[in-house]
């Protein structure tokens, strides 16, 4: 199970097309890219258990890169592209790079880390190279198309995406089992999903990413062609579909949301039928937009509720969804426990900390404390999410504990309201926080994104906030929304609540900021 056993079996097989500018990457062409740069790697003295990073757009070169580092036994961290020049030194220098090797698009950001980062030994650009970067693609061209001798299974180490303060690194031991052992991720992705050779899977979104990186490189090992979009748009994806007949593909719920937001003559026409699995995560997913994507696809619609620690893998297909709305899922690897704020175990239907029970071991990079934060007296480690189980066992998410909202001594969890207000045809996308009150601590506020900033005023916040009366107890409801032209949310899915909330609770003492 490695894109060096397809290589010579199906060279001329393309690994992955590049979705816009249309580029075939072949097998033949991944295994040698990747080789040279793993001999690249050794000649710059680099051995197993040393980290390289990598931060660029959806580039031609970048799987290469993740497998050249996977097959010399490295650590590597792929680093949001998005991010400013010292959050990105910030996590170089936290993981120990040795290499970090970025793109011409990403240059300006490259600038800003002239005389940063002590410890990189190489600088490497993609593309034209900027002042104190050599070009990737020449280093590369000098090195041998051969596998290096010493070949072994590397790990990525990701970072969190910093929501709610500095990102942490997520470490794993190497695995120590020979070179081409499928991972853990693999028999999910075989067993859960049918993926195969035959397979054809649609990529929406940033690679540096956690479930990207590790479906793509998965679908790798199978021998499958994927197809990898370059940005994310709602309408090319499904064109893509059609175009490319894709079997499997994987999404995050805003992604779905703004499908099903395109006008009806637009997203009906594009054929999606040869859809085998199409698979979520990342964020609760509210239950009508969920319901409407089933009715759309049928019932090929899959969730897992997981983590980059990868201390435990809930799934639920359609059929069990339907009969377990607003489900994550059952554990396949790990027994799932709801705990209160004492570390006592709760009843079915209580709301808790969601606990797995799992042999997986992992640390956050340099943060010991994060690490033991993370685990229950009874040695039980949580992604910080807040759920419940129901009586035969699902899973059901709440949302994070850090978004809790305090108001008058009322727990209040933000995904319920924002489930509320998504499904108004008016609203592309929704946050609700906890802003100040003087009486009850905090109280509900909703920013949110229309469809046509022009409506955005008094009467679209009054009928929104009788809309979302409607459906929940007023309790849970805004006091107040303000509108926005475009959220700040991670093409992965996730929103910055903490940037929502600090233009509120400004630089005070308040456990919100």
């Amino acid at each position: 199970m490695y894109p060096a056993v397809h290589a010579e079996k199906t060279p001329d097989k393309p690994a992955y097309v590049m979705a816009r500018s249309g580029r075939v990457v072949t097998y033949r062409e991944l295994d040698e890219r990747s080789n040279q740069g793993a001999q690249l790697f050794r000649s710059l003295g680099l051995r197993r258990g040393d980290h390289i990073a990598l931060c660029m757009e959806n580039h031609e070169e970048f799987l290469s890169l993740a497998w050249a580092a996977q097959r010399s036994g490295l650590y590597f961290t792929t680093i949001s592209s998005r991010l400013t020049a010292p959050e990105v030194e910030y996590i170089v220098d936290d993981c120990a790079a040795k290499v970090l090797v970025t793109s011409a698009a990403k240059g300006e950001m490259a600038q800003g880390l002239t005389g940063a980062c002590p410890g990189l030994i190489a600088r490497y650009m993609v593309g034209e190279p900027g002042p104190g970067f050599e070009s990737w693609e020449a280093a590369l061209n000098g090195q041998a198309t051969d596998p290096i001798e010493d070949e072994s299974e590397g790990a990525p180490m990701l970072y969190s995406s910093g929501t709610t303060g500095r990102p942490k690194g997520v470490k794993h031991p190497l695995p120590s089992e020979p070179i081409g052992t499928p991972p853990p991720i693999l028999a999910a992705i075989m067993g859960l999903y049918g993926a195969d050779d035959r397979s054809v899977y649609l990529s929406p979104a940033p690679l540096y990413h956690a479930a990207p990186l590790g479906f793509t490189m998965s679908f790798l090992r199978t021998g499958a062609t994927l197809v990898i979009m370059e940005q994310f748009d709602a309408l090319e994806a499904l064109q893509l579909i059609e175009k490319h007949r894709v079997t499997h593909s994987q999404w995050v719920p805003t992604m779905f949301v703004r499908m099903l937001k395109l006008p009806e003559e637009e997203r009906a026409r594009p054929d999606v039928s040869s859809l085998q699995a199409a698979i979520h995560a990342a964020a609760p997913c509210p239950v009508p937009v969920k319901e409407q994507m089933i009715e759309w696809w049928g019932p090929v619609i899959h969730e897992y509720y997981a983590g980059t620690e990868a201390n435990g893998f809930c799934a639920i297909n359609s059929e069990q969804w339907l009969a377990h709305k607003g489900s994550v899922g059952q554990p396949l690897n790990a027994t799932v426990h709801i705990l209160d704020e004492n570390m006592e175990k709760l009843p079915p239907g209580e709301i808790g900390g969601i606990y797995f029970e799992s042999p997986t071991t992992f640390e956050y990079h340099n943060a010991p404390e994060k690490t033991e934060d993370s685990k229950s007296p009874q040695g039980y480690t949580t992604l910080g999410d807040v759920g419940y189980l129901d009586e035969e066992g699902w899973l059901y998410l709440t949302d994070r504990k850090a978004h809790m909202i305090i108001s008058g001594g009322v727990n209040i969890y933000p995904q319920e309201t924002e489930n509320a207000l998504i499904t108004h045809p008016k609203v592309v996308d929704v946050a609700v926080i906890g802003v100040p009150n003087e009486d009850f601590g905090e109280e509900v506020k909703a920013v949110v994104q229309p469809v046509d900033m022009a409506e955005a005023g008094p009467d679209l916040e009054a009928e929104l906030m009788t809309w979302c009366r409607e459906q929940i107890s007023s309790v849970k409801c805004p006091r107040s929304i303000d509108f926005e032209p475009e959220l700040p949310r991670h093409p992965t899915g996730k929103l910055y609540k903490r940037l929502l909330k600090d233009r509120y609770w400004g630089k005070t003492d308040s456990r919100i900021v």
